[in-house]
């Protein structure tokens, strides 16, 4: 069996996906090892986390940078500085510069609370509810130059309820995030789909081809 794929995990807050990353790393065979934690905050719950699972972890301010180039640099650097061969952006609220992209090519994975592209941007729960939408949901996806905008890995709905607000629609998405999270980067690092354009492609397991 291959060694764990090291992946970067970027956090701004709680971490509640960061910890189903942790608990599905104990619980199953993932493919990855989550070889750091890295946040743009120095004093968030996801540090504690990490720390209580004895995971490595980074604090780069955006305080501390001049710009969103040299944050981001700081961010690549922090996570090869762990062998990091992957980002994984766990409730991280800050946009990468284009370096980020150059330095993990089809290797950035984002979690969102929607099926995009409907309802991009980081208030997509509330954007959902005031639209009228019946139907919301996850998109797990590839993250490039543009906003909540990279090739779909992975998408599953959830329905609005009449009675729903923020807090009861949010529970339920994120019950979902916590379940098809850990999956998607499970498959993603064992090598189990590729990027083709706009498409992520799924290999089939006994030839290795795409489909």
């Amino acid at each position: 069996m291959p060694d764990p794929l090291p992946i970067a995990v970027l956090v701004s807050g709680s971490g509640s996906n960061l910890q189903a990353l942790i608990d599905h790393e104990r619980d199953a065979r993932p493919g990855y090892r989550i070889a750091v934690v890295v946040s743009d905050r120095p004093r968030v719950r996801a540090l504690d986390r990490a720390r209580a699972a004895d995971i490595p972890v980074e604090v780069v301010a955006w305080s501390d940078h001049s710009d969103r180039a040299a944050f981001t640099d700081a961010i690549v650097e922090a996570a090869r500085r762990h062998d990091a061969c992957a980002l994984v952006l766990a409730g991280f609220m800050r946009i990468l510069a284009p370096a980020a992209i150059g330095a993990f090519p089809d290797a950035i994975i984002n979690v969102h609370p929607a099926i995009l592209p409907a309802f991009p941007g980081a208030d997509a729960v509330p954007q959902a509810l005031e639209y009228g939408a019946t139907l919301t949901g996850v998109t797990v996806h590839f993250v490039d130059e543009q906003v909540d905008h990279g090739p779909i890995i992975a998408q599953e709905a959830v329905a609005i309820r009449p009675d729903d607000d923020e807090t009861s629609l949010h529970t339920r998405i994120r019950a979902v995030e916590h379940r098809l999270y850990p999956t998607v980067v499970g498959a993603f690092a064992r090598g189990e789909f590729v990027v083709d354009g706009r498409r992520v492609r799924h290999r089939t397991p006994a030839s290795g081809r795409t489909r």
